[in-house]
């Protein structure tokens, strides 16, 4: 299986040099298809804004992996699914009105810098889009010190729901790929023998609406963000990369039929 989706990849994507181009256009895609790639920019508690933070990229934390990681997931759910891509990953904010119009949205690196700072508008806004049937995916964060940041600011979202972890028979796990559960992807020049930080396995929890539905996806201690960027790297397995095309098409299919 993982000889076989890599094909699949190899065919989609190409090679690293067209992985590093700034539009898709090795992929058809449909200007008003039903998915595009949508990143949450955001700020944190230990800094304001946009571009400019202590990463060695010089980027906020909302802006790790980008804009290679989105694309290559457009890539991949172009090749891997019938879903119909746009060609253009997007950012947006949570006090944006156009979230309304996307069904998916990413986020990454949410205990860093001490944790997320919303606005109350940005949380009135997040609040009614999941309410009304989005699903937001949260990745690439690790250990509790993170997790503590990120749930002390999260938590105004939904004061009155819990986080619940999702057991590996959970139906997200198989609506597309028939998975055992989460799968811990470390980022490049690590492996999955060991997390970033103090929890050595990896963790799927949920916020979960009325009737059952995962509004929140929390994807703890792994990072297909860098499953994604680094699909062609001569140094990244592509055991891990699968994994995280897997994972993210199983939760994007969930997404867009409930």
């Amino acid at each position: 299986m993982e000889r076989f989706l890599a094909c699949l990849l190899a065919l989609s994507i190409g090679s690293s040099a067209a992985v590093a181009q700034n539009t898709i256009m090795d992929i058809e895609y449909d200007p008003a298809g039903e998915f595009n790639f949508v990143r949450v920019q955001f700020d944190t508690y230990g800094a304001r804004g946009g571009f400019g933070g202590f990463f060695g990229d010089g980027g906020p934390p909302w802006s790790i992996d980008f804009p290679g990681a989105d694309q290559n997931f457009l890539r991949g759910v172009a090749r891997l699914t019938n879903v119909r891509v746009m060609q253009d990953p997007i950012v947006l904010r949570f006090d944006d009105s156009r979230i309304f119009d996307y069904p998916f949205l990413y986020m990454l690196e949410v205990g860093q810098q001490g944790g997320i700072s919303l606005s109350p508008l940005e949380i009135t806004n997040l609040r009614e889009y999941l309410l009304r049937g989005g699903f937001l995916l949260i990745d690439d964060f690790w250990g509790t010190r993170q997790w503590d940041a990120f749930e002390s600011s999260f938590s105004q979202v939904f004061p009155d729901r819990e986080i619940v972890e999702l057991r590996p028979d959970h139906e997200i796990f198989r609506t597309y790929y028939d998975l055992d559960g989460p799968k811990m992807i470390p980022a490049l020049s690590r492996d999955d023998s060991r997390g970033e930080q103090d929890i050595d396995v990896a963790s799927n929890h949920a916020i979960l609406d009325d009737n059952g539905r995962i509004m929140v996806l929390i994807n703890w201690n792994s990072d297909m963000g860098d499953g994604w960027e680094h699909t062609y790297h001569p140094y990244y397995p592509t055991r891990y990369a699968n994994s995280a095309y897997q994972l993210g098409i199983n939760y994007l299919i969930y997404a867009m039929t409930h």
